[in-house]
């Protein structure tokens, strides 16, 4: 254009101590953009007349975002300064079904935003189970050494008392729980938001342990193209492709996630591969459909597919699994997953305090685990209708929720006798309508409580209520105290949730009926936010105890039996975390954690009480994170460590060269271990490559998670012994990695 009748924008950008070098400054829409010089300053040019907004960005600051308007000609000088970042300032919407920051949350909200994953995860690969190593005190459980099936666990409790949610709504039932986690993912993340503790009354009576709710990604910001392609150096290729075009009024984006392992190596020397193999293909849409009232819709879809398998050499080599599926001479273990989702979000009123969200899912497995074939098929549909009100001091929320369950399989799970005698095949569904109400109310500046009651519907247990109650304190600006309170309740299903029915070789026997898990929490969390230097940070700890009623865990005391029965005692999970980062002024981000726990049952056996530990809950964990940004080369690196203290492993026995099982069983306690990893980021305009090791120090368990394997008397794999579960570090050593990623800069 005329370079006479264009407008410029120029300025400064600083924060409290000074001018900040190589801060990104973008003006939208357009493709305007400049990144500050040594002194904080910059220049945009060649600007239209118009309306625009101005954005300014800096690795841990706020972003600086404000309307601008520019005549013909005009030059507009602006200085701008920005704020530090405090995590506590994040929105979440996890704890109250509302946009609330975490310093004003009754309940305490961890948080992990994208760019956080970004730099310390490499993105093109990782997905929710890798992402939620993170976090003190949420770890992922690995189920089987073959097929390596994981769950996600919070303060030491089984992943089945873990509620995962997609954008607030129940996505995954017990069968897609067990592979379906991978379908997350970090590529259609916006923030992970995590709740320690019971959350039934807005979630629902199985979300005892926690709540880890996966917000994806909207529209804004995106552009119109990305690409994120990784490699490694056993093979591996990992790649995602994002579109995010402009359809009418309404905005929205397509992606597209794969991933390709196809690589056998066995370093432990068990025949077994020491990782799985899969190919996996994820197409995720999200849309923001435009409404003339101006009423919110969202809408979401989710298509997975994943062919996963592990197994001897001959089962894996050139694909030779296609043809040996279901092999009774070569074992291996051969996952068909094939999964859709649709969800999304109705507003019904202008001012959106009423709305509808909704999901529907179809899980479908086709498996085989040795010569057992494994079918199963599953179906939910979730409705949430909630309204939201403020009247004076308190904030109501409630709702009407229903929630449909369909599950089918080929085992003894769906059968049962008609009037004849015959066996036929019996399809499980329920239907789970409930009511809920929770009312936050906010005594005064220092003092807020929410309390909260669930009341759903059980067709074989009748009405259950889920009661809570959260306290919360602020002696200051910069300290806050949380009390929490709250029941759970939650129906067992052995044969979606424990792997060891449908791997290995064991005989599951179930003395009784089983009845309804039950549980009773406590927690008490203390936040201060602290400046030291030149420099700030927090300071986290948390106490919490929970009391299970009826706790059904398995016996592996005989070693060809897997026992399930009701319990006569109790079970309990206690423990304390706690978390200091600080933040260097232009310098690096630090952050230490640890966790230590007890988490063990009582069972009441002829009038004595008989105590034992929980199995695969680690005593104590504790996690390092560095991360530091060299502003001239942009160039960032990240450094995380997670440490393991010992753990309660299962008795398992190796057998000697006749095939019996040996006197003594292996350790039941695993040595305390780490994992070390690295990752540098550099950025080139709209490239960026990232590279790093995982494993660093190349720890693995030294020991196969698998037994009886060694077998004289039965091929490798289907010896009456054969036990997978063994399963307590990893198992594959060193891996580097090289990743690129590229964003256009319009839409």
């Amino acid at each position: 254009m005329d370079a006479a009748r264009a407008a410029e924008i120029r300025g400064t950008v600083s924060d409290s101590h000074g001018v900040l070098a190589f801060a990104h400054v973008l003006l939208s829409p357009g493709e305007h953009g400049a990144t500050t010089d040594a002194e904080g300053n910059f220049i945009l040019t060649e600007i239209p007349a118009g309306e625009y907004t101005l954005q300014v960005s800096f690795v841990g600051y706020q972003k600086y975002e404000r309307t601008i308007s520019l005549t013909t000609s005009e030059v507009k000088d602006i200085d701008i300064e920005l704020s530090p970042r405090i995590d506590l300032e994040e929105v979440v919407v996890t704890g109250n079904l509302r946009p609330t920051y975490v310093s004003m949350s009754p309940i305490k909200v961890e948080v992990m935003t994208k760019e956080h994953l970004s730099m310390n995860l490499p993105s093109a690969s990782s997905s929710v189970l890798q992402s939620i190593s993170l976090i003190n005190g949420v770890q992922e459980v690995l189920a089987c050494g073959v097929c390596y099936t994981s769950s996600i666990s919070i303060n030491g409790l089984d992943g089945a008392y873990t509620a995962v949610l997609v954008d607030g709504m129940p996505m995954f039932g017990n069968l897609a729980s067990v592979y379906g986690l991978n379908g997350i993912p970090n590529s259609m993340v916006e923030r992970i938001e995590v709740i320690k503790g019971p959350n039934s009354t807005l979630y629902g009576s199985e979300a005892m342990a926690g709540v880890i709710n996966v917000i994806t990604k909207k529209h804004e910001g995106m552009p119109l193209l990305s690409v994120d392609m990784m490699g490694t150096d056993h093979g591996e290729a990992f790649s995602n492709v994002t579109l995010s075009p402009r359809i009418g009024k309404s905005k929205g984006y397509v992606g597209l996630n794969h991933a390709y392992i196809n690589d056998f190596h066995d370093e432990n020397g068990d025949g077994f591969g020491d990782v799985i193999n899969m190919d996996r293909y994820i197409l995720f849409s999200k849309w923001d459909i435009h409404r003339n009232s101006g009423r919110r819709f969202d809408i979401a879809a989710k298509y997975y597919y994943e062919d996963r398998r592990n197994g001897v050499e001959e089962y894996m080599v050139d694909r030779g699994y296609r043809d040996l599926r279901g092999d009774d001479q070569i074992y291996g273990e051969s996952i068909y997953t094939q999964r859709w989702e649709l969800f999304g979000s109705y507003g019904l009123l202008d001012d959106n305090r009423l709305r509808l969200d909704f999901s529907f899912s179809d899980h479908d497995q086709d498996s085989y685990y040795g010569s057992d074939q494994y079918l199963a098929q599953q179906r939910i549909g979730f409705a949430n209708l909630i309204w939201n009100r403020s009247e004076g001091h308190h904030h109501l929320t409630s709702g009407l929720t229903t929630r449909y369950q369909y599950y089918d399989d080929n085992t003894m799970a769906t059968r049962t006798l008609d009037d004849t005698g015959v066996i036929i095949n019996a399809p499980q569904s329920q239907f789970i309508p409930g009511v809920f109400l929770q009312d936050e109310w906010n005594l005064n500046a220092d003092w807020s409580l929410l309390s909260g009651l669930r009341l759903d519907h059980y067709s074989q247990h009748g009405f259950i209520t889920s009661p809570r109650l959260n306290l919360k304190y602020r002696p200051s600006d910069w300290t806050t105290i949380r009390l929490n309170g709250g029941t759970g309740f939650r129906v067992v299903n052995l044969f979606t949730e424990d792997h060891a029915f449908i791997s290995g070789q064991r005989e599951v026997v179930i003395t009784e009926t089983l009845d309804p898990e039950r549980s009773m929490s406590v927690s008490l969390d203390i936040s201060h936010v602290y400046s030291l230097g030149e420099g700030s940070g927090t300071i986290g700890l948390d106490a919490y105890f929970t009391h299970f009623s009826n706790k059904i865990l398995p016996d592996y005391s005989e070693n060809d039996k897997i026992i399930y029965a009701n319990s006569t005692g109790y079970a309990r999970s206690m423990g304390i975390n706690g978390s200091i980062d600080y933040r260097f002024y232009k310098g690096p981000a630090l952050k230490l954690s640890a966790n230590v726990q007890e988490v063990y049952e009582v069972e009441e056996i002829q009038g004595e009480s008989l105590r034992s530990a929980v199995e695969f809950a680690a005593d104590w964990s504790g996690q390092v994170t560095v991360n530091y940004r060299w502003p001239k080369p942009a160039l960032d690196m990240a450094y995380t460590s997670n440490i393991r203290g010992p753990m309660t492993l299962p008795e398992i026995y190796d057998l000697d060269t006749e095939g019996q099982p040996v006197g003594e069983p292996r350790n039941t306690r695993s040595p305390v271990f780490a994992t070390h990893n690295i990752q540098l980021t550099r950025t080139w305009g709209a490239f960026t490559v990232y590279s790093g090791v995982q494993n660093l120090m190349d720890y693995t368990q030294g020991i196969s998670p698998l037994s009886g394997y060694n077998d004289p008397n039965a091929p490798i794999g289907f010896s009456e012994y054969f036990d997978t579960s063994y399963f307590y570090s990893p198992l594959e050593g060193r891996e580097f990695y090289l990743g690129l990623r590229w964003n256009t800069r319009g839409r």
